[in-house]
Order: C-alpha cells, then sequence, then structure tokens
C-alpha cells in the first residue's frame, strides 16, 4: 500500500485543475496545500489531494523527469519501518534517513528513506494517528 505520491509537473496551476477534475469522478476531492518553509531546509511547497482522511497524491512544480519521483509506502508500526529500511539496504539501498521521528511533520510521524538503485527516492512511513486500535 503506498502513504504518498510526489509528482513534479511543469504549470503547477495547470496541474491542479487538471487533477482536480480528473480525480473527482474518483472520490478523490480532498485538498491540501502544504508550505515547504515548515519542513525541514529545502523542502518544497505541495498541493495534495486525498479520500478517507488521506492526502496521498502531491504536485510539486518542478522539472519533469523520472528522478523527480518520491514514493512513501504504508508500514503498520515503528518496527515494520524499520524492517523495511533494513531490508532495502541489504538489497542495495542507499540511506537517505534512518529510522527515526519526523517531527517537522508530526510528533507521530515515523519513518525511514532510502534511494533505490536508480536513485528513486521512497520512504516507509508509519502515522500512529492512521491506525486505530483494534
Amino acid at each position: 500500500m503506498l502513504d504518498h505520491l510526489f509528482l513534479s509537473v511543469s504549470d503547477l496551476e495547470r496541474s491542479i485543475s487538471f487533477y482536480t477534475a480528473t480525480l473527482a469522478p474518483l472520490g478523490i476531492t480532498a485538498r491540501h496545500d502544504y508550505d515547504g518553509k515548515d519542513g525541514p531546509p529545502g523542502h518544497p511547497d505541495l498541493k495534495g489531494f486525498g479520500a478517507h482522511g488521506r492526502m496521498f497524491f502531491w504536485l510539486r512544480e518542478g522539472k519533469v523527469e523520472g528522478q523527480a519521483a518520491h514514493v512513501g509506502f504504508v508500514a503498520n508500526s515503528c518496527d515494520e519501518v524499520q524492517a523495511a529500511y533494513a531490508a532495502a539496504m541489504a538489497a542495495g539501498a542507499t540511506d537517505n534517513g534512518a529510522p527515526a521521528a519526523r517531527t517537522y511533520y508530526d510528533p507521530r510521524y515515523y519513518a525511514a528513506n532510502v534511494l533505490d538503485p536508480d536513485g528513486y527516492s521512497l520512504e516507509f512511513v508509519y502515522k500512529s494517528w492512521q491506525h486505530p486500535e483494534a
């Protein structure tokens, strides 16, 4: 299961209009704008789309090329984040952020980041508020 995806686009306003119209029939109607200055240095401004309380598809203005992708995968616990990170590293990934809380997003956001062999950014994410206790 994916947690989120960043997609670089050449014309942000045109793309927001396009995806707003295109995704609405699928029930993907929630919108959220993230101001990059609220994140770590260099974080881009993002225009998000989602449904059912989740924002998972994000647009950012930038060069349109394959290396611009960032893919986040849902983990069900901090232990799963750590296990996915370890497995990726063992398979040849490059470290891009060891497992830890990402407090600049939220103190309950726990993640690890790697680059795959082609340089694509992958993130393994556990957000405790998205996993109600059984």
